[in-house]
């Protein structure tokens, strides 16, 4: 398959619009067209159907977007990787959800560029189950991630643990004195589509199936501004809002009743990736 074609594939299920997916990828609207025609040839399937004002994905097309993704990852893998041979001795690509990030992996990934210059990196920010698939994909060389790789060939490590706290701005908390499950189902939350493994799913437990939220992100570091504003309150991770809380910017709401999971990352990479272990030596 062209990968030109992809591409294009790509950009035209994310804005739905031919006029528009032909603009930002700086050609013809007859070559998005094409394209989109040689793919649906190659595969014997209809991958869009028009609507009103656009188009959308069908079913077939919504699983091969999957597989589109992961051939156009690879391919820009292999570039980078080619152009960085050029230049470094060795490179080391990093998978890591947000809230380790934020959390945990600054001071380790910087301590190891300064140590090891020689060494170029590459850090990627997704979700869990991306990034493992991105792992075994050979996209990246190290995932650290909510969800633990039970994989032969693969190394997967517990890498750190942190409480699953609720918070509040001190001037908007209205439960001083606690709060239930109860009150939190008519609390003004912010939700966080966030994936913490075991922890996630007591969040999501905690409200009826299909929940109105007034407010949800799909960034749990992005939820703290909310906070700090007394726009609602919200679990997160305790180290990911430990400056607030030594400022006195958030407080910790007390549960009543009922308590919150531990929140366990683990760090996942191929068996016999020295420079993976070489980072984790440092942890």
């Amino acid at each position: 398959m062209n990968t030109e074609s992809i591409k294009t594939f790509i950009m035209l299920s994310k804005l739905k619009n031919f006029t528009r997916t032909a603009e930002r990828m700086y050609v013809a609207q007859s070559t998005v067209t094409n394209r989109i025609g040689e793919l649906e040839n190659e595969t014997g399937k209809k991958l869009f159907v028009r609507r009103q004002g656009g188009v959308e994905l069908t079913e077939e097309g919504e699983l091969f977007l999957g597989y589109a993704e992961r051939i156009a990852a690879l391919e820009d893998s292999f570039i980078q990787q080619v152009n960085a041979a050029a230049r470094y001795a060795k490179k080391l690509r990093i998978g890591t959800i947000n809230a380790v990030y934020e959390s945990e992996l600054y001071p380790l990934i910087s301590g190891f560029y300064k140590s090891a210059p020689e060494i170029a990196l590459k850090v990627v920010l997704g979700h869990s189950a991306d990034l493992l698939r991105m792992l075994q994909d050979d996209v990246v060389d190290i995932a650290f991630s909510y969800i633990p790789l039970k994989k032969t060939g693969f190394v997967c490590r517990r890498f750190s643990s942190d409480e699953l706290v609720p918070l509040v701005s001190p001037a908007a908390n209205e439960y001083k004195g606690g709060i239930t499950k109860e009150q939190l189902i008519s609390s003004r939350y912010l939700m966080c589509n966030f994936a913490f493994g075991d922890a996630g799913e007591f969040v999501r437990s905690l409200f009826p199936p299909r929940h109105a939220f007034g407010f949800e992100i799909d960034n749990s570091s992005k939820v703290i501004d909310y906070l700090k504003d007394g726009l609602g309150c919200s679990f997160l991770p305790r180290k990911m809002a430990e400056k607030e809380l030594a400022a006195g910017e958030l407080e910790e709401v007390r549960l009543v009743g009922f308590s919150a999971p531990e929140i366990v990352s683990y760090c996942s990479y191929k068996k016999g990736n020295a420079l993976a272990e070489r980072l984790l030596e440092q942890a």
